[in-house]
């Protein structure tokens, strides 16, 4: 799903490109209200030395229920956490009635989600939430791929392969 008029860029969801590291600005801090399935709250400073993989979704969007959480949980089987940590980003930019933590509750249960799963903290009159603006996300699902420096690397609105997702965070886990 998307908000406003920004939709997907043409071409960008059948690639995913790991940027230069010269460049590549820092990662804000999330912004979040509440966890689920973390012992203790993740922070950027916290998993510092790991490839963080960002997945902000709405447990509302069908491409979020087909295609990212999926590929999420997939990534948090075929990774190893030494080196690479899911997070997710639930980004609720419409139906806020219906999208409450209760319910976000009962979602990451019947999805059996084993990745820590923060709610993202209200715009207050915005309706865009506080990280998902930070993050200048077009939408969702939405990716971004964090290096070890805390270096955001890669952010992608929509579906994108596995092959080409695993091959960039491939790529980061090589980077010395």
């Amino acid at each position: 799903m998307h908000f406003g008029n920004i939709g997907a860029l043409p071409g960008r969801a059948n690639r995913a490109q790991v940027s230069g590291n010269v460049d590549a600005p820092q990662a804000p801090q999330w912004e979040v209200s509440q966890w689920f399935n973390a012992r203790a709250t993740p922070t950027l400073s916290a998993l510092r030395g790991k490839v963080i993989v960002l997945h902000a979704f709405q447990m509302l969007c069908p491409g979020c229920v087909a295609h990212g959480t999926p590929q999420a949980q997939r990534i948090v089987e075929g990774f190893d956490a030494k080196d690479v940590v899911v997070v997710g980003l639930h980004t609720v930019f419409e139906h806020h009635d219906v999208m409450t933590p209760r319910a976000l509750e009962v979602f990451i249960h019947e999805n059996r989600l084993t990745f820590p799963i923060g709610v993202d903290a209200s715009g207050g009159e915005n309706p865009i939430p506080q990280t998902m603006r930070a993050y200048q996300m077009q939408g969702t699902p939405s990716l971004v791929l964090i290096d070890r420096a805390g270096r955001i690397r890669m952010h992608e609105f929509g579906a994108l392969p596995d092959l080409s997702v695993g091959a960039a965070i491939g790529r980061l886990i090589g980077e010395a």
